[in-house]
């Protein structure tokens, strides 16, 4: 097999609550999974770009199915998506439907109509906390770890230089370089992540 199929990336993993590294957000992934179930209530996400809210929405409605409303990036909802949203969530909730949501912002800073900023504050919300260097390095350890590769500090520290900051990027990289490894019949270290990177147009 060539080095090009051998370091391919795979898609990443459909997202799931279990494929979501928690860190900080315990109490949030809690609350999803109860809404997930049929919990009802409103459940609110706010946070800055990149730190897993559009993860967690869609893996909230893969667990559920219909009987759940999501409204992701409403901060970002024009006049009339607006009234749609409003419209939306009074339905849900008027058939005990449960309801998770998601901005940039707590509900009350968010320049939304008053109505519905005041509907997505009704209930539950959490700040969705980035993981930290160390809880990505010991994501990425732990991955590695279960696919019998032994990643030394220094690697996972390469990796979360080089690599986006999306963790189901990292995992991917992570399986092509365990692909990579068992063909070259080397071990992971420094030299052959540098080596694979660049052959992945990764600098």
């Amino acid at each position: 097999m060539s080095d090009q199929l051998i370091l391919e990336l795979a898609p990443p993993a459909p997202p799931t609550l279990d494929n979501f590294v928690v860190g900080a957000n315990a109490a949030a992934i809690a609350a999803l999974r109860a809404a997930a179930q049929g919990a009802e209530g409103v459940v609110y996400l706010w946070g800055e770009p990149g730190c897993g809210k559009s993860h967690l929405l869609d893996a909230t409605r893969r667990a559920a199915g219909e009987r759940l409303l999501v409204l992701d990036d409403v901060d970002a909802l024009d006049a009339a998506a607006q009234v749609r949203a409003f419209e939306a969530f009074n339905r849900a909730r008027g058939e005990s439907h449960p309801v998770v949501a998601a901005g940039s912002a707590p509900p009350a800073q968010l320049a939304l109509r008053e109505d519905l900023r005041t509907r997505l504050g009704s209930g539950l919300v959490f700040q969705v906390h980035p993981l930290s260097d160390d809880e990505k390095a010991a994501a990425l350890r732990s991955q590695a770890a279960s696919r019998g590769i032994a990643l030394p500090d220094e690697v996972a520290a390469y990796l979360l230089r080089h690599l986006p900051r999306s963790l189901a990027m990292q995992l991917a990289v992570l399986d092509a370089l365990d692909r990579y490894s068992l063909a070259q019949k080397r071990a992971v270290t420094l030299p052959l992540v540098r080596e694979a990177l660049a052959a992945l147009g990764i600098r």
